[in-house]
This record gives structure tokens, sequence and C-alpha cells, in this order.
């Protein structure tokens, strides 16, 4: 969690964005998108695509690479289209490596985009490492650059895994996951998008990434400050492991000072464990045994962003999800807490992510710019039950907090901070994770909610 002291990355996301609404802030409070319906945020706002199956991984352009047919289908290194040195700028290391790349075929988004936010699911095996990076066609007919998403491994000693700052081309921006149009107001939009995937391996290794997922969300939702209600349709409960981050605050400060901040891997790793994962003795054995549930360490060890300096990376944690046997993880952005309640009628939980001043959500007893939280179920009067990692223990973890406060703290883009400045909101952001082979209920449920 971001304490509300401290400027998230989230609440810098669209500045310009937020800066052009302060004069319209009273209309924005105002609004209701057409459309909304039982409490939806409205159709067409949020257009996602992956490619994951055995025919997807044949589309494209592969230089170097091959689709592997197999009960999870997916991409590997064939034969190497040539080698590439990368300097680390975290360690300053500079290393040779064999790459193979595969571009996807364009894809036009449904919804013409201010935000796209990529995912990838993969095994990275030591000696191997990845890179996503995206490219797309604005609304004028121009293009943006080839945008790094991310360098990711699902271990940390061949390179940091790494988002890349600084990148821009007077129209867009990257904020370390995030691809945003730098002034919505104008009417810019990303019409379509390709997304390039470089395998590396060590040369001569015969080592290989696999590729199970790739995508992006591409999304537009309305400028708000609030969000219409929605109404009650489940009360249920899933049982989630319960996982406190405050517990490991001072632990292992070089990532992100401790536990303090860990609520993205410690809402992860909840998750993980409710799908009968967790990281075996042998994985578990550098972290401190003094240390109570040292699988929350090991979340933050292996989501820690390098270059961002924290564990909040969206897509760095949906990929550590993925490297648990059979599981996928994807960075979305859903409608309403009628979608979250389609989800848990399934049996999936939710992770979303939400800001928010104490004041604002009863019961919480923090304010924050910034933090997640894993959604379990609804109270029979519709109320949000989430496991809050911010909480004192594990056993106070499980918290009931009023539905109307929940939708407006999650889905709004807009809200106003302490000091009374507009700053943004995450606009329904949360990560899902789900079996590699869901049953058919999830699949609908999944499909219901615009993830496949």
């Amino acid at each position: 969690m971001t304490r509300a002291s401290e400027p998230s990355r989230r609440a810098l996301l669209a500045v310009a964005v937020a800066a052009a609404a302060i004069g319209t802030a009273g209309t924005a409070a105002a609004t209701t998108p057409a459309g909304a319906g039982h409490g939806h945020a409205g159709p067409g706002l949020v257009d996602n695509r992956a490619w994951t199956s055995y025919a997807d991984w044949r589309t494209g352009t592969a230089k170097g690479t091959r689709a592997l047919e197999a009960a999870r289908p997916g991409l590997v290194i064939a034969t190497p289209a040539g080698t590439a040195d990368y300097t680390d700028p975290h360690t300053g290391k500079t290393a040779t490596w064999e790459y193979a790349t595969w571009t996807s075929p364009v894809h036009r988004l449904a919804v013409p985009a201010t935000e796209a936010i990529a995912s990838w699911n993969a095994h990275t095996p030591a000696g191997t490492w990845l890179q996503v990076e995206l490219t797309g066609t604005y609304s004028d007919g121009k293009a943006t650059p080839w945008y790094v998403m991310g360098r990711w491994a699902a271990g940390d000693q061949d390179i940091k895994r790494t988002s890349v700052d600084n990148q821009k081309d007077g129209k867009s921006s990257i904020s370390t996951d995030t691809f945003s149009i730098d002034d919505a107001a104008s009417g810019l939009r990303l019409v379509s998008y390709r997304l390039r995937l470089t395998l590396y391996r060590t040369p001569g290794s015969g080592l290989t990434p696999t590729v199970w997922r790739l995508g992006a969300m591409g999304s537009d939702i309305p400028d708000r400050f609030t969000v219409p209600a929605s109404t009650p349709g489940l009360a249920k409960e899933l049982t989630v492991p319960r996982y406190s981050q405050e517990i490991h605050a001072g632990q292992y400060p070089e990532y992100d000072n401790g536990g303090e901040a860990w609520c993205s891997p410690t809402s992860s790793q909840m998750i993980i464990e409710y799908w009968g994962r967790r990281p075996t003795a042998e994985q578990l054995a550098w972290v401190d045994p003094a240390f109570a549930d040292p699988q929350v360490c090991h979340a933050a060890r292996f989501t820690y962003d390098y270059q961002y300096g924290g564990c909040g990376n969206w897509p760095f944690n949906a990929a550590y999800a993925a490297t648990y046997k059979d599981l996928q993880g994807v960075v979305t952005r859903l409608r309403s807490l009628t979608d979250l309640e389609t989800l848990i009628a399934a049996g999936i939980p939710a992770i979303t992510s939400q800001s928010f001043l104490k004041s604002e959500l009863t019961g919480a007893g923090y304010g924050t710019s910034g933090h997640l939280m894993t959604v379990i179920g609804f109270t029979a009067g519709g109320d949000v039950i989430a496991n809050d990692p911010a909480s004192p223990g594990d056993d106070a973890v499980r918290r009931v907090y009023k539905r109307r406060e929940w939708e407006d703290i999650w889905l709004r883009t807009k809200r106003y901070n302490a000091s009374g400045n507009v700053v943004s909101g995450t606009g329904g952001v949360c990560y899902l994770y789900f079996p590699a082979n869901p049953s058919a209920g999830q699949r609908e449920a999944l499909k219901a909610v615009g993830v496949r």
C-alpha cells in the first residue's frame, strides 16, 4: 500500500488529464455514462485481447520462435534470430544473449483507448528472460513508438525485472506498466496495437522461455468522481487465506522498504494459495525462518520492479501468479460490483486497486493513494467482504466494507486528495488469477467480464 502522504505513480499517471478535469469537476461528478444500467459503468469501455492458443501463436510474425502444440500451448525459441548485448541498468552488468521474436497481428480495439496495459504468463528458467513491447496507431493516423512494457524474468539472478521510464512521444507515455494518452480531453485515442515478444537465452544453452499467454487491455473510462449505485445480487463468501502485510514491516527493506508497502504481493499470495499453490520449502529457504508467512516475503521479492522501486507493478504480479502450476493471471478493468459478483459466484476472487481518504471507507482506519485488496465475497445486504492486507495481523484481515463506498473508491477515475486537489483513481482495475483450464462455469464468468 502507498500511504496517503506518498505520491503514488497511480496518482501521477494522468496528471495532464487531472489538471484539465479541475475546471470541469462539477459536471464530471454528476455525469452518468450512457447505458450504465444496473450499476455498470457502461458497455464498450474495455477491450481485452490475448493470444493463448496454438492457432494464435501461429499467426503474427515469427523470427526464430515457434508455436508449441501441447496441453498448454505456448511460444518458444526454435532457432535464434541473432544475438544482442544487454546492459542491466540496475547492476551495470553487460551480457550477450541469443534472442528470437514474435510480433502479434494488428489488433483493432473495439474501444479506442486512452490507456492500455499488457499482461503475460510465462516460464523463464534460469538463463532466460523476456521483453514485451507495444506499438499502435492513433486516431489521427500517426504511429506510436515501440514502447517497452516490461523486461521480465521469474527469478532475479540473470536480470533484474524492470519497467522502463522516460518513454514518450508528445502524445502518449508509459507510466511504469501503463500506456496512457497524455491529453485524453483532446479526443486522441489509441485505435489499434501490436505486441512484440522477445525471448532471450544464454548463448549456446538450448534453453528457452515458454510463453503461454500474451495480451493487453485497452480502455476508455470516462472522467468520473462517482458511479451509479449497483443492485446487490449475490450473497457468497469464498474461503481465501488471510495474510497481513503489516507483520512484515521492516523485513527485507530492499524490496520497497519492507512489508508495509507489500499490499500487491500479499494479495497475490492469498489468491495463489486459494487455488492450492504455494512456494516449496526449497524456494523459501532464503527467507529468515524467524519470519511468519515467509511466502509473502517470497512474493514481494519476485514481483519487485527494480525501476519502479516497488512490488506494485500490475503485470509483474499477474506474471508471478502464473509461475505457479497451471495458473493464469491477467490485468483488466471491470465495470461494476455486479461483475465482481459474477466472478465470486463462479468461485473466482479478485484483487482490486483503489485509493481513498480515511473518511471515504468506513472501518478501514487509514487513507491511501493506492492500495490492493482481495475481494472474496458479498454479504446478504450486498456489502463487500475483502481480505485487506493493511491489517495489524492475519486474524484481522477479513473486513466488511460498505458497498456504496467501495464502488466509488474503486471505479472512479478522479478524486479529491487530502489537500483538495484533483488526482486520478484507478477506474476499476483488478487482477484476475484463475486455472489454465477453468471449469465451464468459470469460463462463462470470465467471458461475461470480458476475459478469455
